[in-house]
């Protein structure tokens, strides 16, 4: 993303900001006619980020949209994206290749729903808090921590879910009180601009919300050449790796969710018809390109005849799935392909080639331990299934793969698992079910080590969104003496600590 500096001139044609007007009206069918990016001379006209920056800089503060007024944006946004969720699923359709059911149940209603828990709880969340229980040496103090919004806010927006990740960062951001500019997807780039023009035909000041061209070049001129007061990327690990490199010389803090690649596990005391048509949905949903979808299934020896049992069917009624572009096509492939090479086999007796970007989803079952579909490095419709005789051995797998976001558990004994959860690693782990309960209001979506950093979505994520301000006042009367005490006071000051805190 960041293979060179930009000049400055190249700087202002590559970074550019839309002059497009969002009109209440704007239909489906102008924004279905509006040109792709690499298409210049079918574009409008434009202003650059460098000639924007005045503006920006002289912005009125967050301050003059107090929070009441940003819980009805956020209630007009959620009404106008329900008007407009045909729009934006046959968008999604048009750009992504995203079925209309799987825009609607993955994208826009999570966000609709992430919209209505900040209406009924954002408030409450963000207010401030009297703090108590200091203990005896705040005596005459009184401590309240007030939650403060960033400041100004990138967001370099991801394609695979364009309308749910980037409206809930979006909204979530706007509601703490930030400005924010987006980058959008440039796989994505009518979409995400249908989105963030009903942000503004909701309500929403231009002076908190703005957003660039949908190129790569114009996401790496936005970082090198603007300072913002956090950065919220999702996207691969390389990508986030430089944008970590470049963000450090500022020292400008970031959240980075650059996917996981983890692992089902299948307990013994499973379902295993539950889990296989869980896994296998996981697998198949968003063809393949969820970041916390499965990337390896592994199942023990107890269950593993049944689970295959179920699966079976699953994988061999299933139709090829548009992915993004040809190479992740042919690198899924590639590794199945690999993999049952070396043992493992297609559970529905077919490893039938990419068509362009089109692909059959795959699962290749006795897979080996050490294929490298196992290590999930793939974002495609593949999954390396494998048979286990205890659970040591599905955490010694599941270890060896080092990125986790979300792991997934099927077990009866839900009070087992949850002990079990977090020694996983990951940030989210869902309980005999897969994918769908990370899409709900109150989960966040956390990353750590190659997954990234920070936390997006549900409480945590809208609080990582602010900063705390503590504020304190102390009693005119009773308050500690200043000055140096007499010898005398000093030694009872001893003995008091001594025996108030040593006990």
């Amino acid at each position: 993303m960041f293979p060179q500096a930009a000049t400055h001139d190249n700087a202002r044609k590559q970074a550019t900001i839309p002059h497009r007007a969002c009109v209440p009206e704007l239909s489906f069918s102008i924004l279905m006619s509006v040109a792709h990016p690499s298409q210049p001379h079918l574009r409008s006209s434009h202003i650059t980020v460098s000639d924007m920056m005045p503006t920006l800089s002289s912005a009125p503060a967050i301050a003059s949209w107090p929070i009441q007024e940003r819980r009805l944006w956020v209630r007009s946004f959620r009404r106008l994206i329900a008007t407009r969720a045909r729009d934006l699923a046959q968008l999604m359709q048009a750009e992504v290749g995203k079925p209309l059911h799987e825009g609607l149940m993955g994208d826009v209603g999570p966000l609709l729903a992430v919209c209505k828990w900040l209406e009924n709880s954002g408030e409450a969340e963000l207010k401030p808090r009297r703090q108590r229980g200091g203990g005896v040496l705040t005596l005459g103090q009184k401590v309240w921590v007030q939650r403060v919004p960033l400041g100004h806010i990138a967001i370099i927006a991801t394609w695979n879910y364009p309308v749910h990740l980037l409206g809930v960062q979006l909204v979530q951001a706007l509601f703490a009180g930030n400005r924010v500019t987006v980058k959008p997807s440039e796989h994505a780039p009518r979409t995400q601009e249908l989105l963030l023009c009903i942000a503004r035909e909701a309500g929403c000041p231009q002076s908190v919300l703005s957003w660039t061209a949908a190129t790569r070049e114009a996401g790496r001129t936005l970082l090198e050449t603007r300072q913002f007061d956090h950065v919220i990327f999702t996207g691969s690990t390389p990508v986030g790796q430089a944008i970590a490199r470049t963000l450090a010389a500022t020292l400008t803090p970031s959240t980075l969710e650059c996917s996981g690649r983890d692992s089902a596990l299948v307990l013994a005391d499973a379902d295993p018809v539950l889990a296989a048509k869980s896994i296998w949905n996981g697998v198949e949903f968003n063809g393949g390109q969820t970041c916390m979808g499965p990337r390896r299934a592994l199942v023990h020896a107890a269950v593993y005849d049944r689970f295959l049992a179920a699966l079976s069917p699953l994988a061999a009624g299933v139709r090829p799935r548009r992915l993004i572009d040809s190479h992740a096509a042919n690198h899924t492939f590639d590794l199945a392909y690999k993999a049952a090479q070396h043992g493992g086999r297609s559970l529905s007796g077919i490893l039938e080639p990419p068509q362009e970007n089109s692909l059959v989803p795959l699962a290749i079952v006795d897979c080996p331990a050490n294929a490298e579909l196992v290590k999930g490095d793939h974002f495609g419709p593949a999954i390396a299934v494998i048979c286990c005789e205890s659970l040591d051995h599905m955490l010694a797998i599941h270890r060896a793969a080092g990125q986790y976001l979300a792991t997934s558990i099927f077990t009866a004994d839900v009070a087992a698992a949850q002990a079990l959860a977090p020694s996983l690693g990951s940030g989210t782990v869902t309980i005999n079910d897969c994918i769908m309960p990370t899409a709900g209001p109150l989960v966040g979506i956390g990353a750590s080590g190659l997954a990234g950093w920070g936390v997006t979505q549900g409480r945590e994520g809208l609080l990582a969104l602010t900063k705390p301000l503590y504020i304190t006042s102390t009693s005119r009367i009773l308050r500690p003496p200043l000055g140096e005490p007499l010898p005398k006071i000093t030694e009872q000051l001893f003995r008091f600590i001594q025996r108030w805190y040593g006990r």
